[in-house]
């Protein structure tokens, strides 16, 4: 999925690491041949391929993380949405990489016109999807963190008392190190002024997930306008003013990926009144015009305490 992944674990002094190792790269090729737009041979690049009023046959994995990614969309109201592969494709953000120049307000319509999400049917029981004609999924946004809570389950598996998994920056921590400390991580600080810098925060991970976005990762600049690898579902262009970070924690990666995608596209002031709404953990830090100031929801208040 074009990322990286580690994990810092707590084994018993005979563990085969070199066999865990390979257990938790096959685990993740799994996952890439389902999910991944990169491979051209995936189930996901399949079905974005397939014929309209086709049904698509997943794998079990495909099917939990589409359903997620189907709920978490309804409950964002569509700001996280699966179906804008061709959005970021379009963009620059896609396998194809960098576009010689961004998409004319023509090319934007004709792309926001393409079905979106409310039309993917998905029947979990059969483990198959219906493509309704011109949908491409694009499961970055929420596979990733899926992917960590698989590599947790797996080292939980082989008896892995305590492990801190990563995932193209997706975390998942459980149980203790070695001196019985809890995985602790600090959240993205912000350190991007000189003369502005959110106070640093740090979570102990112990059965708790936690991703960010924000356009400080994947951007580039055109024509003296910066453009966010994050893009907005209502306009079919990268977010606009969006903060610098939103930081949620979880109890699945699966879900903390999904939402913090769904929050930076919703902005500060909406995506706070989600969040809690929803009763989720969640940190915004605000962009340079306003100070990158921070807001927390009563969820993550909670976690720092």
């Amino acid at each position: 999925m074009g990322t990286t992944w580690s994990v810092k674990l707590a084994a018993p002094a005979r563990a085969d690491l070199h066999a865990l190792h390979a257990a938790i790269q096959a685990r993740l090729d799994g996952l890439v041949a389902q999910m991944s737009n990169w491979e051209p041979d995936s189930e996901l690049s399949r079905y974005n391929r397939a014929a309209a009023g086709s049904w698509h046959a997943l794998s079990d994995d495909f099917v939990r993380v589409l359903q997620a990614a189907l709920a978490v969309a309804e409950a964002s109201g569509g700001a996280f949405d699966p179906s804008l592969g061709a959005l970021v494709e379009a963009w620059g953000f896609g396998p194809a990489g960098p576009v010689a120049s961004v998409p004319d307000a023509a090319a934007l319509a004709g792309l926001r016109a393409r079905r979106g999400w409310r039309e993917v049917a998905l029947d979990p029981a059969a483990r198959r999807a219906l493509q309704p004609g011109g949908v491409a999924l694009d499961l970055c946004a929420i596979a990733k963190g899926y992917a960590v809570d698989a590599v947790a389950a797996l080292l939980r598996g082989r008896g892995i008392a305590g492990a801190l998994v990563e995932v193209g920056g997706e975390l998942y921590g459980y149980g203790r190190k070695p001196g019985g400390e809890p995985w602790r991580v600090l959240v993205e600080a912000w350190q991007g002024d000189e003369d502005a810098a959110a106070e640093p925060r740090v979570l102990a991970l112990d059965g708790l997930a936690v991703a960010t976005s924000g356009e400080r990762w994947h951007r580039y600049e055109r024509d003296g306008r910066r453009y966010s690898h994050t893009v907005d579902p209502r306009s079919g262009a990268p977010v606009h003013d969006a903060p610098v970070a939103v930081t949620v924690a979880a109890a699945e990666a699966m879900q903390a990926d999904a939402w913090a995608t769904a929050l930076t596209v919703l902005g500060t002031d909406a995506g706070h009144a989600l969040a809690c709404a929803h009763g989720l953990a969640a940190r915004f830090v605000a962009d340079a015009a306003h100070g990158h100031a921070e807001r927390i929801t009563p969820a993550f208040a909670t976690l720092l305490a």
